[in-house]
């Protein structure tokens, strides 16, 4: 008989697992983050590929965050030699930080990845990819502080001059990186005007070098900078002379499309412009990684489908990083979709600053003719007749002159049926159309018809060929003959094993 198995708790094996996988996961540090990205960006460099540099970049978001300057001088004293040239350059960059006023970081090792390579023993200095991408961390922590801006401004300057004396096709990928800093940098100085001159020759290089990331990177850099200055007629002339680089990635191409809707819209192109949105919509991140973005895209696609006289989804404003960005567009959209004029002007008045700051405010002016022919539409199915004085009232008209205008307008459109009696001053309304009458008859025909003639081609389809069933006489016609012929053959004496081809088809 076989001894008993002394089998262990089933709370005891959770504790073990969870313990173990607390123990297996452990997040790096942010130096020892750094000292990683350095090596793969070696390693990029050294075997000529890109996606490892990509592998750095994807994390810069996160990284920034976690930055202060004690990681920054960890980080570039773990980098480079005791010796070198550029660790003096970089650390005169970064302030000198007591142990007190610094957060108590504490380096942990990596997890073991046979993707990364370990770090090597700091001998020589990195490759200059590396330092553009330390100099790149040190600009987002200067950025995150206004005192800083103007040394995020003295050290872009620094940064733009050495690339381009470099002049290395294996920075390229950090490059189109560190032009967002530098738009960030002027952005915050209160000078991004200055900068254009800087992005249009940078994007020229770019072009005729075909190095389509930073050229992405460039023309998004270009429109933001005329868009922020209302300037849509050189955004729209940058956009019909250039071509967007097909081989860039999904955030840059979110940026792109939600300029172009932006432009598209100020121009009245208005179905252009929703296209545009929906596409930067598709392509843009997840909401909890790009909240801001997120909900720029759609405050502007809110109010390019009122104009174009659709109604958003009431699903949209439920949206938890939506729901309280989008309050004062539900009330724009609740007034457009009742028409009523005076709910309108007064959401307007209330939430104009917020409009103003979000660049729409000039867009939602424009809805007052769509919620006056919404107000129209609703009177003439209420009223078979009515003045031109009520109207004015009941819409908050300036004058009856308006009123008629607005009403003849709606009536030339087709947006409602009816006619103005000058004499009278009133609106006759067209009478509304019944469930019955020959109208309805002949929709219901069309219908019919349709149906029928459906039936009629499925029926034709599923139909078999003529004179299917002779084919089938004539195969069983010749299995017999067949087997009569096998018969005959074992009668006579005839080796059965040794099949002539098709022998056994009959059986």
């Amino acid at each position: 008989m076989a001894p008993d198995i002394d089998m262990k708790p089933t709370d005891d094996v959770n504790k073990d697992d969870a313990e173990s996988s607390e123990t297996k996961v452990v997040p790096p540090s942010p130096t020892a983050e750094i000292k990683t990205n350095v090596a793969l960006i070696e390693r990029a460099v050294s075997t000529l590929e890109p996606r490892f540099t990509h592998r750095v970049l994807k994390t810069l978001t996160g990284l920034r965050k976690k930055l202060d300057w004690k990681v920054l001088r960890d980080a570039v004293e773990g980098v480079y030699p005791a010796d070198s040239v550029t660790k003096k350059e970089l650390l005169a960059w970064i302030p000198e930080v007591t142990d007190e006023g610094s957060t108590a970081t504490m380096d942990i090792d990596p997890p073991a990845d046979t993707t990364t390579p370990a770090p090597k023993p700091t001998t020589q200095d990195p490759v200059p990819e590396a330092e553009v991408y330390l100099r790149l961390l040190i600009i987002h922590r200067f950025l995150a502080s206004p005192s800083t801006y103007q040394k995020a401004g003295e050290l872009v300057h620094e940064i733009v001059d050495k690339m381009q004396v470099w002049n290395r096709r294996s920075m390229d990928p950090v490059a189109a990186k560190v032009w967002y800093a530098v738009e960030r940098a002027y952005e915050l100085g209160d000078e991004l005007a200055n900068a254009r001159p800087l992005f249009l020759a940078a994007q020229r290089t770019a072009s005729l070098r075909h190095d389509d990331e930073t050229q992405a990177s460039l023309i998004n850099r270009l429109l933001r900078s005329y868009l922020s200055y209302n300037l849509y007629s050189q955004a729209d002339k940058l956009v019909s002379k250039t071509t967007f680089p097909t081989s860039a990635g999904n955030p840059q191409y979110a940026r792109y499309h939600y300029y172009v809707g932006r432009i598209k819209a100020v121009q009245l192109n208005y179905s252009a412009a929703h296209d545009s949105l929906q596409q930067a919509i598709r392509r843009a991140p997840l909401p909890t990684t790009a909240p801001g973005f997120y909900q720029a895209v759609h405050k502007l696609s809110v109010v390019v489908e009122l104009l174009m006289g659709d109604i958003p989804d009431r699903s949209l404003f439920r949206h938890p990083v939506l729901e309280k960005a989008l309050s004062g567009y539900f009330e724009i959209v609740k007034a457009v979709r009742t028409g009523s004029l005076s709910q309108f002007q007064a959401t307007l008045a209330t939430y104009a600053s917020q409009f103003e700051s979000d660049k729409t405010y000039t867009l939602i002016s424009r809805l007052r003719q769509n919620v006056i022919k919404t107000g129209i539409r609703r009177l003439s199915l209420s009223y078979s007749r009515i003045s031109l004085r009520d109207i004015c009232v009941k819409l908050h008209l300036d004058s009856e002159e308006d009123a008629e205008y607005i009403v003849g307008k709606a009536i030339r459109d087709g947006v409602i049926e009816g006619r103005i009696v000058h004499e009278k001053g009133w609106m006759e309304c067209g009478g509304q159309k019944g469930g019955y009458g020959p109208e309805v008859a002949e929709v219901f025909g069309r219908r019919i018809s349709y149906c029928l003639e459906l039936h009629n081609q499925s029926v034709k389809a599923m139909r078999y060929p003529l004179n299917a069933h002779r084919k089938e006489l004539a195969d069983a016609e010749g299995a017999r003959e067949r087997e009569k012929e096998l018969a005959k053959e074992i009668q006579e004496g005839g080796d059965v094993d040794e099949e002539e081809p098709g022998l056994g088809d009959g059986f």
